[in-house]
């Protein structure tokens, strides 16, 4: 049986087991099925910085001009915010319909304390490593990406013999690291299946029914963004129909939808991008790493339709300039959030204060966030993919165009 359709048997197990074991069971489901969980989250884990490392290091060395770097690099960001900036203009559309909130009293003015959310001069701080060794132990993946690029473009200058030799280390030590993903996927059913057990045990349909709106309209915006904007850019621009590029994506997605985590899924992101999307190693090495990294459209989403849900319950109608202001928040706080999961209560927090909305708001959508985690990081590395695919394309008509001329 496929891989894709066991994660999704085990999914659906998961779901079907935790409703009838119910909240009675959580003491024994911590206890004896949650580590197992955790134990897969870390085999992934595992791999993030030396796969992000040597991929990276070795997607630059392939390029061998800083002039198609230079160009791969501004069609990447710019895909990837204007994206960005696209779901959240959906996510005010679906919550503009469905009106989650609406009628629903804030219970007391309980509020939760949430990190600040670095300006955007402290990330350009930050993604300096001073010590990139440090960087690796903390798994910092945005300074071990400019590390990276500052390798890659080091062998570049360097060339010849000694050039080729760090580079034929860094390609074994990436092929490496592709064998060991492909072992620790074998066990992916499993690991699904014990994560997922105790959310679901935990919040149950009771828990979720209020707040059933805010989910729905999540998932709808996420359903939406993947089919009009990725499927639209991988058939317009990537030349590959939406089936082909939706099936080369499942397993990915299905990773994405457990771990909540767009770092711990980029490993398996990257392996599906090259072999089942056919995007050559060097673009996958180089977009996808950047994608997990800044690329939140996911979160996006559910800041617009989060930011409506948290107005609605406080009685306070947004302005247009407010929900302007919302869009340009939150697309660039999304280049500051790392892909781990709850990095959204983060951007959320920063866009409420930013347009001047209640932050006891958090409090309700918290109670939530980690099933709304689920749909947003699925869509952020389904949206990695799609600018992968349209930037290899692009780049083989640049490269006829060249051979033409």
């Amino acid at each position: 049986m496929n891989l894709s359709y066991k994660i999704f048997i085990a999914l659906i197990l998961s779901v079907v087991a935790g409703l009838v074991a119910g909240p009675e069971s959580l003491p024994f489901i911590k206890w004896w099925i949650a580590p197992i969980g955790t134990m897969f989250i870390s085999l992934i884990k595992m791999m993030i910085v030396p796969v992000v490392f040597t991929s990276l290091v070795v997607g630059m060395t392939s390029l061998g001009d800083m002039k198609k770097l230079g160009r791969i690099g501004l069609k990447t960001l710019g895909l990837y915010l204007c994206t960005t900036a696209v779901a959240i203009v959906i996510g005010f559309g679906v919550a503009g319909v469905s009106h989650p909130g609406v009628g629903m009293a804030m219970a007391g003015s309980a509020s939760m304390e949430v990190k600040a959310a670095p300006s955007i001069m402290q990330v350009f701080v930050a993604m300096i490593p001073s010590n990139p060794i440090q960087s690796m132990a903390k798994a910092d993946i945005l300074p071990v990406i400019i590390f990276a690029l500052f390798v890659g473009v080091g062998i570049i200058q360097v060339g010849g013999e000694k050039g080729k030799r760090l580079s034929d280390f860094f390609d074994s030590c990436a092929e490496v690291c592709y064998k060991i993903i492909a072992l620790v996927m074998q066990t992916a059913p499993i690991g699904v299946f014990a994560l997922l057990l105790p959310v679901v045990a935990q919040n149950g349909p009771k828990v979720l029914l209020p707040l059933i709106s805010v989910i729905a309209s999540v998932a709808v915006g996420c359903a939406l963004h993947a089919i009009i904007v990725y499927s639209g850019l991988a058939s317009a621009l990537g030349k590959m129909s939406p089936v082909k590029f939706f099936h080369g994506m499942s397993e990915a997605m299905l990773i994405a939808f457990t771990t909540c985590s767009s770092s711990a899924t980029l490993p398996i992101n990257m392996k599906n991008t090259e072999e089942k999307l056919g995007v050559s190693r060097d673009i996958c090495s180089f977009v996808l790493p950047l994608g997990a990294t800044i690329n939140m459209d996911g979160t996006a989403l559910y800041m617009g339709v989060c930011s409506l849900f948290i107005a609605n319950v406080f009685g306070i109608d947004l302005t247009m300039q407010q929900m302007g202001m919302i869009v340009l928040t939150g697309t660039l706080a999304s280049i500051g959030t790392a892909g781990v999961p709850g990095a959204g209560l983060i951007m959320l927090a920063m866009v409420l204060q930013s347009v001047g909305l209640p932050i006891e708001g958090l409090a309700l959508v918290a109670g939530i966030d980690r099933v709304l985690d689920m749909f947003r990081t699925c869509l952020n590395i389904t949206g990695d993919a799609a600018v992968a695919v349209v930037v290899n394309e692009t780049e083989k008509v640049h490269e006829t165009e060249e051979s033409l001329a």
